[in-house]
């Protein structure tokens, strides 16, 4: 009898873990302000969530430097897994220059490649500073090595407008990213130019009623117009393995 149990309980196995879908941003992707939200946030709306989970690591105020030199990124890596995805979407704060001014505490040099600009904080710590795609590039293959499927998006457009239409980030941080995609192989969603085309169907009124405060931070109605951005763009790719957790319409 009891080497009977002994085989049965070698032929148990054990239930596999559901996937994880890590999202990775600013506050455009996450955001607790009352009556603001983040598009990260209402991404378990449109997912089946019995099937997959949804981990929102973003953070207020971070930029892809910021984001990695708080370790933010690290403990994702932690708990990254074979057959988890990560979306990553970064933008909004890294434009100032880099340096050790409050300022320019979370700036990137700007562009794709491989330049760097050392610098020197007052305890005397030295921080090499690196490309805006060179950190999208970090996390998309660090996403790879732990046999996870990286996405790349666009930041969310701004409500600024000229000529009618909404601005585009297509001449810098947009085409960076994009760039840094096309070049790793793995999934661009254009969020910039998806929400961009809506709210250009919508006007500038109605646009402007999902912008509490300011032209960069959504109002709950305007995440879930991001979030079904985010789905949209990732449809384009009827391939790609995320698509078969999205909730049927």
């Amino acid at each position: 009898m009891v080497i009977a149990t002994t085989v049965l309980v070698g032929f148990i196995q054990k239930p596999k873990s559901k996937p994880t879908l890590y999202i990775i941003g600013d506050s455009t992707v996450r955001n607790t302000g009352e009556g603001f939200g983040g598009w990260g946030s209402y991404m378990a709306e449109l997912l089946d969530t019995t099937k997959i989970s949804v981990s929102n690591q973003a953070m207020a105020g971070r930029s892809t430097r910021t984001f990695i030199k708080e370790d933010r990124w690290n403990k994702v890596l932690v708990t990254l897994k074979k057959g988890d995805f990560v979306i990553m979407q970064f933008g909004h704060n890294e434009g100032s220059v880099p340096d050790t001014s409050k300022a320019g505490y979370r700036g990137v040099l700007r562009g794709t490649g491989p330049e760097t600009k050392e610098l020197t904080w007052k305890n005397g710590e030295k921080e090499e500073v690196h490309t805006y795609g060179w950190y999208l590039r970090k996390f998309v293959q660090e996403a790879k090595a732990k046999g996870a499927t990286p996405i790349i998006a666009s930041m969310i457009p701004r409500n600024q407008w000229k000529d009618g239409k909404v601005m585009l980030a297509n001449k810098d941080f947009g085409k960076w990213a994009a760039e840094v995609a096309q070049s790793e192989k793995v999934l661009f969603i254009d969020l910039n130019k998806i929400t961009a085309d809506k709210y250009n169907q919508m006007g500038l009124e109605q646009v402007k009623a999902l912008f509490p405060t300011d032209h960069t931070h959504t109002s709950p109605d305007g995440a879930r117009l991001n979030a079904a951005s985010v789905v949209e763009g990732l449809k384009m790719n009827k391939k790609h393995p995320l698509n078969k957790y999205v909730k049927k319409a």
